[in-house]
């Protein structure tokens, strides 16, 4: 007989910790390890990201961000491209099918001229049905953090704006009127920021984890969540 498992239960969160974001990182190398195509270990991490979702909503978080494409991705090779972005075509077609059974707003961050205009108009039809709901998923395509700043001076500038606050440029980032993330959790060992919400992140707390994206779990969230929980913030002062 296998020995019994017990069930994790999440720490419940309250509004200290509202916003987490997820760097991830490892799908490929997930893949690798068990002789599969890095395109396997995409449709693994694509399945966890709505697994993880829901372990987020169970633990009370509000907000979750995901980094699922950077600027940077488009010099991977094309195949592994056009995988990634078939995937997601595949999940906003679920999300127009079930509406409302996430309960969750569905937010794109990034630019997304480059994307063809088939997936451009499911993420509009997307944005629009889901709206309005209590928590938040936002996924961050075609995005980096250097190329959101800019956007946002450019924007500015074209309002006419000669000084520039803080509260300006947040105001026109693509996460304008959302609250930064508390936690950033990266997945698959490396210890880096990769260009993601540079400006919003200022002030979170960062969790590291050699787990790959694909197997994160209720344990590894549950054990970043007491991580966060354990550390003392304090903005600067003492």
């Amino acid at each position: 007989m296998w020995p019994f498992r017990k069930k994790t239960v999440l720490p419940q969160c309250d509004d200290r910790l509202s916003h987490i974001a997820f760097i991830m990182d490892g799908n490929g190398r997930w893949a690798e390890r068990r002789g599969l195509p890095r395109e396997a270990g995409h449709r693994a991490g694509a399945e966890n990201f709505r697994r993880v979702v829901r372990l987020c909503g169970d633990a009370g978080i509000r907000t979750v961000t995901v980094y699922a494409f950077s600027t940077e991705n488009w010099k991977r090779p094309q195949k592994e491209v056009e995988e990634l972005m078939r995937l997601l075509s595949r999940y906003l077609d679920e999300v127009l099918e079930k509406i409302g059974q996430e309960q969750v707003t569905l937010r794109f961050l990034g630019d997304p001229a480059p994307l063809d205009p088939a997936l451009r108009e499911k993420i509009r039809r997307a944005e629009q049905a889901t709206a309005d709901q209590d928590r938040v998923v936002n996924v961050a395509l075609n995005y980096g953090g250097r190329d959101e700043i800019v956007h946002a001076v450019n924007a500015l500038l074209s309002q006419g704006k000669r000084h520039v606050t803080e509260e300006d440029i947040s105001r026109n980032l693509y996460t304008a009127a959302q609250r930064d993330p508390d936690l950033v959790v990266r997945t698959g060992g490396d210890i880096r920021t990769s260009n993601f919400l540079m400006w919003q992140s200022a002030y979170a707390e960062y969790y590291f984890t050699d787990v790959l994206w694909p197997d994160l779990d209720a344990d590894v969230l549950a054990a970043a969540i007491r991580e966060f929980y354990s550390r003392k913030r304090r903005y600067g002062g003492l």
